[in-house]
């Protein structure tokens, strides 16, 4: 089997990056070739080192504003490494329409709400706000729109009247380290293609797969 190189973009501790590269053993479709961070005190650089991954620093700092430059350096490392699919992992800058363009198709992200709900910032502290009763986490495709792209995957948990920001966020993070996995599987084993903005995952049970947690059967009759 023909493994996607596979580059991981992190700026902190990199735990939905650990669950990937836990999740890329042998047979999975992605082969992990670079963890690259814009700081070198991101905590997932040595975890990513003690699994034998190369890892690397462009320190976006150093660029003063220069997204422009730092996005051409990042690019120098992905080359170097042969990388033909990113996923973005708690990467926090923003990257230009440039760049997403010449990635467009390859390059994957994880957002912790069920968008379109809540894009950007805050999304625990806003879900609460907000009154709502499942929130969850997206996996995506990127482009140039913040948060903007079709969606590959979305996972779901119950917002419980005790909940904290807190106590939320882990139970998203316990959903993103399984979906993100998944849906970046898809990509790289080419199941996954755009028709008309939206993404479609090229399986018989791909409306299964796509969803992580769907109401059980019994629930859905109940509300017919």
């Amino acid at each position: 089997m023909k493994r996607a190189r596979l580059a991981l973009l992190i700026s902190g501790r990199g735990s939905n990056m650990a669950a990937i590269l836990a999740a890329a053993g042998a047979d999975y479709p992605a082969l992990p070739v670079l963890v690259l961070s814009n700081r070198a005190d991101a905590a997932g650089l040595a975890v990513a080192a003690a699994r034998g991954v190369p890892t690397a620093v462009v320190e976006s700092r150093a660029f003063k504003g220069d997204r422009a430059g730092f996005e051409a350096a990042m690019e120098a490392e992905l080359a170097k490494h042969g990388v033909e699919i990113i996923a973005l992992a708690g990467f926090m800058r923003v990257l230009t329409p440039g760049f997403v363009r010449r990635w467009e198709g390859r390059l994957l992200n994880i957002h912790p709400s069920l968008l379109p709900a809540f894009p950007g910032l805050d999304t625990h502290a806003r879900a609460l706000a907000a009154g709502v009763r499942l929130h969850g986490c997206t996996v995506h495709l990127v482009t140039a729109g913040v948060d903007e792209g079709p969606i590959l995957a979305q996972a779901a948990v119950p917002v419980l009247p005790d909940d904290t920001q807190a106590s939320l966020a882990a139970r998203v993070l316990a959903e993103e380290h399984k979906l993100y996995p998944a849906a970046l599987s898809w990509l790289a084993a080419g199941r996954v293609r755009l028709e008309a903005g939206r993404a479609v995952i090229t399986a018989a049970d791909s409306a299964r797969d796509s969803l992580l947690n769907p109401l059980p059967r019994a629930a859905l009759l109940s509300t017919q």
